[in-house]
């Protein structure tokens, strides 16, 4: 039995349906009893609970063979201070539940303490969970393809796709698809002891790269363009983010200008398999799809 956090996200979904695909019992830890209805028919055991509830979390991995864990993103507040705050939580609930195996998502650049923004969060979930299972692997993917959805309605509309990432610098990004794969198969391989694994797409890929898959998707020319530092801090403010998350968002692609998103020594690296184009089409395959449903 495997235990998967973050089913109903991105990167917690994808494992959970590669584990399931695989044959492989797994428990869902879920946070509303309506976010079951998704996993119906999957063979799936769900449990109900959250990392703020340490007794139902322990509960929720007590007797499994290894579990996917992750930090749900900051919405308020301040990032770091919350990422003690459930990287201890988390590490507690390992160790009192007595889980032998843990497949961790952080993130590539986690190794430094400083200088990444937001990335730095999971530099303090890897402290705090560091020494809490016998087998703990931290799992280092590139920059989700599937993030730049969060700018789609303005490639649709206008054929520009908005980047605070200077357009054609090359950086890893990999598919969420190939992180859960990844995730599910590093939980099944039977490597024991401590271990990092950095995880990039088939190739580096820039927002060029990505203006472009979109353009080949709707048949259409989509350019990137690029936001200025001096003005972003009023682009996340007219989106809603609070100042605190927006000044850590705001770090991690200053740090990942700077060059800190480069491999960690002794972490080992693996490349995914899914294609950009395919990831981006993916993407736009789910925002026409949505335009087709009926009104609620």
């Amino acid at each position: 039995m495997y235990v998967v956090l973050g089913a109903n996200g991105r990167v917690g979904g994808e494992t959970a349906r590669a584990l399931i695909a695989s044959g492989n019992a797994v428990r869902l830890v879920l946070r509303r009893p309506e976010q079951a209805e998704k996993w119906a028919g999957t063979g799936a055991e769900i449990a109900i609970g959250s990392i703020e509830d340490g007794s139902g979390l322990v509960e929720a991995l007590r007797g499994a063979s290894g579990a996917f864990l992750l930090m749900p993103p900051p919405v308020e507040g301040d990032p770091f201070r919350r990422a003690d705050e459930l990287g201890s939580a988390l590490s507690e609930a390992v160790r009192r539940a007595e889980l032998p195996r843990v497949v961790a998502l952080s993130s590539v650049g986690a190794q430094h303490e400083t200088g990444t923004g937001i990335i730095a969060t999971l530099n303090r979930l890897e402290k705090h969970l560091t020494g809490a299972a016998p087998s703990l692997t931290f799992l280092r993917p590139g920059y989700f393809v599937e993030t730049w959805s969060e700018v789609v309605q303005a490639v649709l509309a206008e054929g520009v796709l908005p980047t605070f990432l200077e357009p054609s610098l090359k950086i890893p990004m990999v598919s969420t698809t190939d992180v859960g794969r990844t995730a599910a198969g590093l939980l099944g391989d039977g490597v024991t002891g401590a271990r990092t694994v950095e995880l990039r797409g088939p190739d580096d890929w820039s927002a060029n790269d990505v203006a472009a898959a979109f353009g080949r998707a709707l048949g259409r020319p989509v350019t990137a363009s690029f936001i200025a530092p001096e003005a972003r801090t009023a682009v996340l403010a007219r989106a809603g983010v609070p100042p605190a998350i927006a000044e850590a968002l705001l770090g991690m692609y200053d740090g990942i200008a700077g060059g800190r998103v480069e491999h960690a020594e002794g972490a080992e690296r693996r490349r995914g398999s899914v294609a950009l184009d395919d990831a981006v089409s993916r993407i736009v395959q789910s925002v026409e799809a949505e335009a087709r449903e009926p009104a609620a």
